[in-house]
């Protein structure tokens, strides 16, 4: 199952996963992976679609993630991060 809003035709965003963004990077959520009890945590942890993310923190292995929602910053982990559809406007 995965929570989405349905993209217009013709829109230029390009659609990704959370856990592939650059720091510093703004995108919008579109929706979560899964059915799971980590996918209804995202959902209540305000990843829904709509919100906007901003990456501010990568560690240096690249996990975990820390981004900024809802005014508030949160750490993931990768395989969470990957979870999260987000579509970026174009560069």
């Amino acid at each position: 199952m995965v929570a989405n809003e349905t993209e217009p035709a013709g829109d230029e965003r390009a659609t990704t996963t959370l856990d592939r963004l650059r720091q510093g990077r703004v995108v919008t959520v579109r929706g979560v992976e899964g059915g799971d009890a980590i996918a209804r945590r995202l959902i209540d942890l305000g990843f829904r679609p709509g919100t906007e993310v901003r990456v501010d923190r990568l560690a240096p292995l690249g996990d975990p993630i820390q981004v900024r929602l809802h005014g508030y910053r949160l750490a993931l982990r990768r395989a969470e991060a990957r979870r999260v559809i987000v579509t970026a406007p174009p560069r």
